[in-house]
């Protein structure tokens, strides 16, 4: 654990309080999959300690002068460190009616929150690159804007054309992004190695080709994930300029449920790993990390009761989604 690079108690406890709800609500959606209540299961287990601080340091809203996130299918972590509820993630595996992202119709883990400039994830790997040029192209060109756009991927994702498409438009001389470029390198594409793979030494080589900052970092490191990030963060507030990191992270439950969503003994997890480092510099018991995930574990389980009451889609609700009729339309009537 990086020790010279330090928090205060109060944030390295919300921290890894904030690892434990993403781990138990990953589970849980794991675990309800298994259940025969879910239809599918892919998420990211094993990325807290990146994605976690990630979320803590977006400036969260709507509109231009917020930033944006083009996230993939394992950003739940930064959700839930953003303010997400159990509830809504259980929503979305059980594809409930009440699910406001898709009204049940999405995939898990797959979320769609304008009230806070979450762009739908989407099932086609990459594509989110070059999205996200789109609204960081529009934060470039905001008069006094701080805002910037984030955009997350994996290390497969990366030999797809919209990685590099993302890279040269956020690059070129004189009208660079204000854009937040990250692949979590979990080693893995699907059932495919990154060695096998990979020719260069690492991802973050290929954007150094294209002159923009970048860094790798030890993504099962929260405190070093929290402060590459927030270094990260305030230079593209400042400079308009875009920053790349590839931050090295767990794959715990394997690629989805279609590889079985079994636990990988042999991955480290990082959870359990901040864990100790608290415990033995004595800022957390072993006691009252017992009692977070006891309290969590009890959380999911009674809101995953809660939410298998909802309402289910319904056949007349099927057009719901397909446009947007500006901020303050209901989608209900559509």
């Amino acid at each position: 654990m990086t020790k010279q690079l330090s928090l205060s108690k109060e944030q390295l406890i919300k921290i890894y309080d904030l690892m434990v709800k993403a781990r138990v609500t990953e589970e849980r959606l794991i675990h309800i999959y298994k259940q025969g209540l879910g239809y599918f299961w892919i998420g990211g287990p094993g990325e807290e300690a990146f994605a976690v601080p990630l979320g803590l340091l977006i400036d969260k809203g709507r509109g231009i002068n917020k930033d944006w996130l083009y996230l993939h299918y394992r950003g739940l972590p930064t959700l839930i460190a953003m303010g997400l509820s159990m509830k809504e993630a259980f929503r979305t595996v059980l594809n409930k009616a009440t699910d406001q992202s898709s009204g049940g119709r999405n995939f898990v883990n797959h979320y769609s929150l304008p009230q806070w400039n979450v762009a739908p994830v989407t099932s086609v790997i990459g594509v989110q690159y070059s999205m996200a040029i789109g609204t960081a192209y529009a934060q470039s060109r905001t008069k006094d804007s701080k805002s910037l756009t984030v955009v997350t991927g994996g290390d497969a994702g990366s030999h797809e054309g919209d990685f590099a498409t993302c890279l040269i438009w956020s690059s070129r001389p004189k009208k660079e992004l204000p854009l937040l470029i990250t692949v979590q390198n979990n080693q893995w594409g699907i059932s495919t190695s990154y060695a096998n793979q990979h020719g260069s030494k690492s991802i973050a080589d290929r954007a150094r080709a294209f002159q923009i900052e970048s860094y790798v970092i030890d993504g099962n490191d929260p405190v070093e994930s929290y402060h590459q990030l927030s270094q990260a963060i305030q230079n593209i507030r400042k400079n308009r300029r875009p920053v790349f990191i590839e931050a090295k992270v767990s794959r715990l439950y394997g690629h989805s449920s279609a590889s079985g969503a079994n636990y990988v003994k042999e991955e480290e997890c990082c959870v359990k790993k901040f864990e100790s480092f608290l415990i033995k510099e004595k800022l957390l018991t072993k006691k009252q990390s017992e009692e977070i995930w006891f309290n969590y574990k009890e959380e999911a389980k009674k809101t995953q009761r809660e939410v298998m009451k909802e309402e289910d889609p319904q056949g007349n609700t099927i057009w719901n989604y397909i446009y947007d009729k500006g901020e303050n339309a209901d989608w209900r009537k559509f």
